[in-house]
């Protein structure tokens, strides 16, 4: 019998503007958001998100960020292939963290093409995740 892969699908989180308001971005108009693993809980990356990015994630179901370095969007996974589709989002105590959980498409979630953006340990004979 083949075996058949199963494509990820978006599943949007209802926008709710008084959780909106609880978010506290920085002078730029940005907040962190980590995102996590959906099963596994690996820290997969760490991005910038502005208000309209984080409406974007919430209602598509893909996660958007600000790119600082290039000031546009980019919505993770557009041009690897390595998407990833939105399963919870939580906002921190004080408002000014978001932590995003995806179930991650590909090979990873960072540009080298590492399952984590967060490979690279410091001191010698440490193992990375």
């Amino acid at each position: 019998m083949p075996v058949m892969s199963v494509v990820p699908v978006a599943t949007p989180i209802e926008v709710d503007e008084d959780d909106l308001a609880q978010v506290r971005f920085n002078a730029e108009g940005l907040v962190p958001a980590i995102v996590q693993e959906q099963g596994t809980g690996a820290v997969l990356m760490l991005a910038w998100m502005n208000l309209d990015a984080l409406r974007r994630t919430l209602t598509t179901g893909r996660t958007w960020f600000w790119s600082r370095s290039r000031q546009e969007y980019w919505c993770k996974g557009e041009t690897s292939g390595d998407r990833q589709w939105v399963r919870e989002a939580y906002y921190d105590c004080d408002g000014d963290t978001l932590l995003v959980v995806v179930e991650q498409e590909g090979t990873g979630a960072c540009h080298t093409g590492a399952r984590t953006c967060f490979f690279r340990p410091f001191g010698a004979g440490t193992a990375g995740p």
